[in-house]
């Protein structure tokens, strides 16, 4: 895991056990940060599961996101605390959409229970049929670094 100083000289830079902690407790939204077709710069955010190193995110398969993220197959993310001290993870990545329907729905399952508690509510039921219908997909980031900062006490 490559980690860069986000503010060199100001506030601390993460250890990896720190960025991996923060990304995997974190219930902020992802901001992804793509490019549409007219080369213009679009911020979306979404939930989001940190699992093996990746970054995996549900969106519909026809969404601006999707269409954009996987036109030029790369990203860049932000996750970041905007109460003080604050603190955050940010990076660029390649991105791919994933098939194993299997996969997709124990993906989409985790991000639905870290979000909202568990499976049985009507957003998570919804989400986890179009997966099934085929209209959601999941997509996987794999960040080729991640640049993090915190402004509180040394640890």
């Amino acid at each position: 895991m490559k980690i860069v100083n986000a503010i060199p000289g100001f506030g601390q830079l993460l250890t990896e056990q720190q960025v991996r902690e923060f990304l995997g407790a974190s219930r902020l939204n992802l901001q992804l940060g793509t490019i549409d077709e007219k080369g213009e710069p679009n911020i979306h955010p979404i939930w989001y599961l940190f699992e093996n190193d990746k970054l995996y995110i549900v969106t519909p398969k026809k969404s601006k996101k999707a269409n954009n993220a996987l036109r030029l197959k790369t990203v860049y993310f932000s996750i970041d605390d905007e109460s003080f001290p604050y603190k955050g993870v940010k990076g660029k990545g390649s991105i791919k959409s994933l098939d194993d329907l299997n996969f997709n729905i124990k993906i989409a399952e985790k991000i639905i229970t870290k979000y909202m508690g568990s499976l049985e509510n009507d957003i998570g039921k919804w989400i986890i049929n179009e997966i099934r219908q085929g209209n959601e997909s999941v997509l996987e980031i794999t960040p080729k670094f991640f640049s993090a900062w915190s402004f509180g006490p040394p640890t």
